[in-house]
């Protein structure tokens, strides 16, 4: 199985809050395309720094995260940040890696967008069962 890839594009969140409230207009709105590594081995989304300043994303705290060789590393988190590809969307945080390194989209962006992975094709696919937009599992509720 290779490596898959997807464009898709990240927007300051908090700017779109500002045109929704009228405070900014679309035109001033941050965002940026890329082609991104798609792995479902990873948890959150990584962005470079250059992203995150091409953004004007805010530093929201630290996390840890577990490399492929087993080392633990703090990143810092910033968002929030809104992840679009097809007809889907989700506002998530981001590690922000230390070097510039490619954009990383892991499950949490994956689910939150209800998205799947093609390994045959190699391509990041909007979920067949719900192309129209993205269903969600509540398995705790129950239906009144």
């Amino acid at each position: 199985m290779g490596l898959t890839y997807a464009e898709i594009e990240l927007i300051n969140s908090v700017d779109l809050e500002l045109v929704r409230r009228g405070l900014m207009t679309d035109d001033q709105v941050r965002r940026v395309s890329v082609t991104a590594l798609v792995d479902s081995g990873a948890t959150l989304m990584s962005i470079p720094p250059s992203v995150r300043e091409q953004l004007g994303l805010s530093i929201l705290g630290e996390g840890d995260a577990e490399l492929a060789d087993g080392s633990v590393v703090s990143f810092d988190l910033a968002g929030p940040i809104e992840i679009r590809f097809a007809n889907r969307r989700a506002v998530v945080e981001a590690l922000v890696s230390s070097q510039e390194t490619e954009v990383l989209i892991g499950v949490i962006p994956l689910e939150a967008m209800d998205l799947l992975i093609d390994p045959k094709m190699q391509r990041l696919v909007v979920n067949p069962k719900s192309p129209d937009r993205a269903r969600f599992m509540l398995k705790g509720f129950h239906r009144v």
